[in-house]
């Protein structure tokens, strides 16, 4: 019986990179922060855990679920919230496109029958 020659091959081991922030120790605090649609709380960077309290945090979640512009219903545009349904408007200006939700692109042609859309008018 022949016995082989085991040969080390060298390994080639990756390392995912992590990203980690840090920060200063005199920029920490204990704090909330507003991760998905909760409040996590914490000891952190100030600028990842904004909210000092629980409830400032739980305050600002529900300013943030009660504006529906923070549902970004306009395609394009600047979404402007009011008190009449659907409760927002989209402002179209300088976008090229019109529509409540300014979806409709602006005609570049006159087309018969078609009020031109005020948004769409350049100056």
């Amino acid at each position: 019986m022949k016995l082989g020659r085991v040969e080390a091959t060298p390994a080639l081991i990756l390392f995912a990179p992590w990203y980690v922030e840090s920060c200063d120790p005199n920029q920490t605090q204990n704090g909330c922060k507003i991760y998905g649609s909760e409040c996590l709380c914490g000891f952190g960077c100030k600028t990842e855990y904004v909210y000092r309290t629980r409830r400032a945090c739980l305050s600002a979640l529900r300013e943030r679920s009660t504006n529906i512009c923070n549902r970004q219903p306009c395609v394009r545009g600047i979404c402007i919230q009011t008190v009449q349904d659907p409760g927002f408007a989209c402002k179209c200006e300088g976008t090229g496109y019109y529509g409540q939700r300014c979806e409709k692109a602006c005609p570049t042609i006159p087309i018969r029958g078609l009020v031109f859309p005020h948004e769409c008018v350049v100056i």
